[in-house]
């Protein structure tokens, strides 16, 4: 039994119920003969993957459907051995090699080449080319995109690559250059309020529209989170009227607000090792550290004045930045901390926290 989020997942751009002009953009490219590489982006649950998956349904057909699962091992400069799990048709492969971390170059450079030096198997293929979706390519390193920029140039005759990414701003200019940039948009309330009623009369029951609002609303642009909150609530409760609804907030989203309560109420050395404390549960449970940096914000700006609130958010981007450097990022997470409780303290009382700590 598969999720919703799955079960009603379109399978073609014709299925899409929204970006219609995105969806012929797409067909156009794939009927054009001369496909590029695309670099798929926007915020989590707008859709991409679902995008992809039917644009690679117009370029190759049915075909792409059959799909097997390998794991395939790669070994490092030091021999060390990488299981890296790898999706594939006859027409086109899927990784992630963000998940390996800074090895991610190892896994860009063997798979592209092994890729790029073979030809379509399939002679009455309707294209030429082999097509390689990467995911969460604003996940990768430097080296692994560098990597990545060279291969784009010297295999460009039977090789293709698709990148889908969150944002651009990771991602090295020249391989931003070398792609068409698709940018996909997350949908409004009206057009996840379609969605929600469409998944909802293909179950057999009807969605009041001021249910389907709240979650709408609630999902703030993630099809994914309306989609999966959705289900939750059909299973709790066969009534859905919005009165007796109540949305639950995910574990990790609650701790990141009560971190958030906690640099308003106080601003002193005890309290930032209390903290410490939470930040360091939340990456012990993997939640991202630029989620929780961003939950944590725009909590805090909600509670704030008027006048504090770009200079948060400044500060709260910087150390952003500087985790992406970075190793350790619970340094930039606590120095971020520091720096919001300075501005608040500083802003009520003219107290300057960061010189308060020389005694810490």
């Amino acid at each position: 039994m598969s999720l919703w989020v799955d079960k009603h997942r379109p399978r073609s751009l014709d299925q899409l119920h929204y970006h219609h002009q995105l969806t012929t953009r797409l067909k156009a490219l794939a009927a054009s003969g001369d496909f590029p590489h695309m670099l798929f982006y926007g915020p989590s649950g707008a859709g991409k993957k679902t995008r992809i998956a039917g644009t690679l349904l117009e370029l190759f057909g049915k075909g792409v459907d059959r799909l097997k699962i390998d794991q395939r091992v790669f070994l490092t400069p030091t021999r060390r051995k990488l299981d890296v799990n790898i999706v594939q048709s006859n027409y086109h492969i899927e990784i992630t090699p963000s998940e390996v971390g800074n090895y991610d170059r190892v896994v860009i450079q063997e798979i592209l080449k092994e890729i790029a030096q073979t030809q379509q198997v399939d002679l009455s293929a309707k294209q030429k080319f082999k097509l390689v979706v990467i995911h969460e390519a604003d996940s990768l390193t430097r080296d692994a995109q560098a990597a990545l920029r060279r291969t784009m140039e010297k295999y460009m005759s039977n090789m293709r690559l698709i990148l889908c990414a969150n944002s651009t701003s990771k991602l090295i200019a020249p391989i931003r250059s070398r792609c068409l940039l698709i940018r996909v948009a997350a949908p409004d309330t009206n057009e996840m309020q379609t969605v929600l009623e469409h998944v909802a009369h293909n179950e057999g029951f009807a969605i009041p529209d001021d249910t389907a609002k709240l979650i709408a609303e609630d999902a703030n642009g993630n099809m994914r989170k309306a989609l999966l909150v959705l289900e939750a609530l059909k299973m709790q409760s066969t009534d859905l009227s919005s009165s007796s609804l109540s949305i639950a907030k995910p574990d990790w989203e609650i701790y990141c607000h009560k971190v958030a309560d906690m640099i308003i109420q106080e601003q002193s050395p005890a309290r930032v090792m209390e903290v410490r404390a939470k930040l360091y549960e939340l990456l012990s449970h993997c939640i991202p550290p630029s989620i929780i940096i961003k939950t944590i914000a725009d909590k805090v700006v909600d509670q704030v004045d008027e006048a504090l609130k770009a200079d948060i958010m400044h500060w709260a981007a910087i150390y952003e930045a500087r985790m992406r450097v970075g190793n350790k990022k619970i340094f930039h997470l606590e120095a971020w901390v520091v720096k919001v409780m300075s501005l608040y303290k500083h802003f009520f009382f003219g107290f300057d926290m960061e010189a308060g700590f020389d005694d810490f």
